[in-house]
C-alpha cells in the first residue's frame, strides 16, 4: 500500500499513526526517508550481537543507554535454569548479550532475574511502553506495544546498530489502514479470535506498507492484555505496525507501573495522551469493517496465519477459494498438514498444546486457560506445557494457585521465555 502524502500539513486532520510519526521526525527531505527519533529501544540476545560488534569496530558508544533495555528471552531454557545452558550457540548468545550490556552500559534483565521475561511482555508491565512513543526492537512482534498508542515496529540487525549509535532511524512514511470491529463478541470469543478473523480477512499481505489502527466497540471493550494480543499479530497481516488509541483503560493499566510518570508529570502525560486519537475528518488509505457478533472462536488450519476459519467449521476444499494462488496454497497446506477437505475442525487430533509466547502468556491468558482445564485431565500422549511470559506473570500466577491447576491436569509448568514459539531453546516441536 502506498505511503501517506508527505506534503500534508500539521493543521490538516491526521490519523493517530500520523500524529505519532510527525512528533518524532528529526529531519524530513523530499525523496528521502524521514529520520525518526526512537523513544525506546528493546534488545535481546539474537539480533543484537552483530550490532554491538559494529559499534565496537567503529569506536562508537550507545548514544542513549537510558532509552535502551535488554532482556534474555529467545534462547533461554524454560526448565532447569539453574544448570548451564546445554546448547553451545544459545549459551554464547546469552553470554555475548551480558558482556555487551556490561561494556556499553545497557540495562539487561538476565535469565532468572525477577524482571526478566519475553521482551514484549516486560516492556508494558514495567511501564516502559507509553502512549505516543516510538518503540523498536529486533523482533517482528514489536507491534505488540501499539496497544498503548505507541508506534512500534520490528527492525533488522543493521537498524539495531543504527539506533544504538544514534537513537534515530531513517524510515519511509507508511500508509494507513483502519480496521473497525463493531458490535459485541459472542460468549467464548477472545482477542485472539478477533485478530485471527482480521488476518483471515486481510490475508498475510493485506497490511503491507501500512500501519493498522484498530477501532470500534469490540476493540474498546478489550482489556490491555487483549489489545496487546491484537496488535501483536499485526505482522501476520503483513503490516508494519498496529496501534490502538489510548483511553482510560490504558491509563488505568499504566498507573503505578515502575517506569510510568508520577504526580504532576502523570497528570500532564495523561492530558497529552488524550490527544492521541485520529482527528475527525482524517482519511485512511484503506478501511475494512468486521462485525464482532460474527467472530466466533477461530483456528488457523493451514501453513500461514491467513488460512483461518471458524472452530465449528470444516477443513476447506481448495476449490472453494476464488484465486488460483489461494487454491494452490490451500492444496499445499492440506498436503503438508495431512488434512482432508471436509473434515470437521473439531475432529482434527491435537498432538501438542503450548500456552505462551508474546501473544498469549500474560496473566489473563493463564487464568482463562486454567478455567478450561480445571478438573480435567490431558489425554495420554499429548504434550502440554505452559510458559509464563515473565517472572512477574509467573509470580502472580503462583500466588493465585494456577500452576497447581495446570499440573493437576497434566500440564508442564515452566519458567519464563519465548519457548516453543521459535524453538531457539530446548522447547522444540518434534514429530
Amino acid at each position: 500500500m502506498p505511503g501517506s502524502d508527505s506534503t500534508r500539513t500539521l493543521s490538516e486532520p491526521r490519523t493517530l499513526s500520523q500524529k505519532v510519526w510527525d512528533r518524532h521526525v528529526v529531519r524530513a527531505a523530499d525523496d528521502q526517508p524521514d529520520l525518526l527519533f526512537i523513544d525506546l529501544h528493546l534488545v535481546h540476545e539474537v539480533t543484537s550481537p552483530q550490532a554491538f560488534d559494529g559499534l565496537r569496530m567503529a569506536g562508537r558508544r550507545v548514544r542513549h543507554p537510558e532509552l535502551t533495555v535488554a532482556t534474555e528471552d529467545h534462547n533461554v531454557p524454560t526448565a532447569d535454569i539453574d544448570q548451564p545452558i546445554a546448547d553451545p550457540v544459545s549459551r554464547v548468545q546469552i553470554e555475548t548479550l551480558r558482556a555487551n550490556c556490561d561494556e556499553f552500559g545497557v540495562k539487561n534483565y538476565p535469565m532468572g532475574d525477577p524482571g526478566q521475561g519475553i521482551v514484549h511482555v516486560i516492556g508494558p508491565e514495567k511501564g516502559l511502553t507509553l502512549p505516543g512513543m516510538t518503540v523498536v526492537c529486533g523482533d517482528s512482534h514489536t507491534s505488540t506495544h501499539g496497544a498503548f498508542g505507541a508506534l512500534a515496529f520490528g527492525i533488522g540487525t543493521s537498524e539495531v546498530e543504527h539506533v544504538l549509535a544514534t537513537q534515530t532511524l531513517p524510515q519511509q512514511r507508511p500508509g494507513t489502514l483502519a480496521v473497525t470491529v463493531d458490535g459485541t463478541l459472542p460468549e467464548g470469543s477472545t482477542a485472539k479470535d478477533v485478530i485471527l478473523a482480521i488476518v483471515g480477512r486481510l490475508g498475510t499481505g493485506g497490511g503491507i506498507g501500512s500501519v493498522i489502527e484498530y477501532r470500534g466497540e469490540v476493540i474498546r471493550n478489550l482489556s490491555m492484555e487483549g489489545r496487546m494480543t491484537v496488535c501483536n499479530m499485526s505482522i501476520e497481516a503483513g503490516a508494519k505496525a498496529g496501534l490502538i488509541a489510548p483511553d482510560d483503560t490504558t491509563f488505568e493499566y499504566l498507573a503505578g507501573r515502575p517506569h510510568a510518570p508520577t504526580g504532576a508529570a502523570w497528570d500532564a502525560a495523561v492530558s497529552d495522551w488524550r490527544t492521541l486519537v485520529t482527528d475527525e475528518g482524517a482519511t485512511f488509505d484503506h478501511e475494512i469493517v468486521l462485525d464482532g457478533a460474527e467472530i466466533t472462536p477461530q483456528v488457523s488450519w493451514g501453513t500461514n496465519p491467513g488460512q483461518v476459519m471458524r472452530m465449528d467449521g470444516n477443513v476447506p476444499d481448495p476449490s472453494s477459494f476464488d484465486e488460483p494462488s489461494q487454491q494452490e496454497s490451500a492444496a499445499r497446506a492440506l498436503d503438508y498438514m495431512g488434512l482432508t477437505a471436509g473434515t470437521p475442525i473439531r475432529d482434527v487430533a491435537v498432538d501438542t498444546v503450548f500456552i505462551g509466547s508474546c501473544t498469549n502468556s500474560r496473566i489473563e491468558d493463564l487464568r482463562a486457560a486454567a478455567e478450561v482445564v480445571r478438573g480435567r485431565k490431558v489425554k495420554d500422549g499429548i504434550r502440554t506445557l505452559v510458559v509464563p511470559g515473565s517472572w512477574v506473570v509467573k509470580d502472580q500466577a503462583e500466588a493465585e494457585g494456577l500452576p497447581e491447576v495446570f499440573i493437576e491436569a497434566g500440564f508442564d509448568w515452566r519458567e519464563p521465555g519465548c519457548s516453543m514459539c521459535l524453538a531457539m531453546n530446548p522447547d522444540k516441536l518434534v514429530a
